[in-house]
């Protein structure tokens, strides 16, 4: 499938908004703290599919002040941190350089790498098309930057009465875990969907899981099977087992 050359992944509305908290990413109380508290799941499942990530060059779309970025080059990848907003990218250069580590994070969107004909291992997509404009085009952005026998993963909401419920209602309104109005329902998108956006540009759907919260244990979990609120969805230009 191909898109007019025109159209944009960026929303710039949805840039703004995280930019007014870009001070806040690395802050643990702050904007972000859902984000902080979903990290060492999105960690565990992404070293499940990955493996072992010692030098595999892994692009982190949407990087924001690098949370991700920043724990997988720990482990010893080469890591490129990608995102629309320039301060986000200042905060996550300062916390890189602070703790020595070497990740490029770049000012931009996905757009200017494929231009570039750049080329990753593992390209990650987390939290980030919900916040897209055109995600069809966004999707096949990633299928483009990913190499050959690579993986492209996503992770994102569903849209469902239980992601609208405990994801805008409760996490936005109630319990006040990120600021009102950082989702839109209606631009949450089903499994089902998102497969059939990677299978249209030759991607192979290698996994799917679920994200739960438990009050009771007060941490996130991967799932097998609840894919109703959070989940993550593995694709590959090759098949994989």
């Amino acid at each position: 499938m191909t898109h007019p050359s025109n159209l944009s992944t960026i929303n710039a509305n949805e840039i703004s908004h995280f930019a007014q908290d870009s001070a806040d990413w690395w802050n643990l109380d702050g904007a972000f703290s859902p984000l902080h508290r979903i990290t060492p799941t999105r960690m565990r499942y992404l070293k499940s599919v990955i493996g072992d990530v010692r030098g595999k060059t892994i692009l982190d779309i949407g990087c924001g002040g690098g949370l991700i970025s920043t724990p997988l080059a720990r482990l010893g990848a080469k890591v490129t941190g990608i995102d629309a907003d320039q301060q986000a990218i200042t905060v996550a250069q300062q916390h890189a350089q602070d703790e020595n580590l070497e990740i490029e994070f770049i000012h931009g969107a996905a757009e200017n790498l494929v231009a570039k004909g750049c080329r990753f291992d593992v390209v990650m997509a987390l939290e980030v098309i919900e916040h897209v404009d055109h995600p069809e085009l966004f999707v096949e952005l990633c299928a483009k930057l990913v190499k050959p026998n690579g993986l492209v993963v996503f992770s994102t909401l569903n849209r469902t009465w239980k992601s609208y419920a405990l994801g805008i209602v409760a996490a936005e309104r109630v319990l006040r875990w990120v600021p009102a109005g950082t989702h839109d329902w209606k631009k949450f998108i089903k499994p089902s969907e998102l497969a059939k956006m990677a299978e249209n540009t030759g991607l192979h759907i290698c996994d799917a899981k679920g994200m739960i919260f438990s009050p009771l244990k007060n941490e996130f979990s991967i799932h097998p099977h609840d894919l109703n609120i959070n989940y993550f969805l593995v694709a590959s230009p090759s098949r994989k087992g």
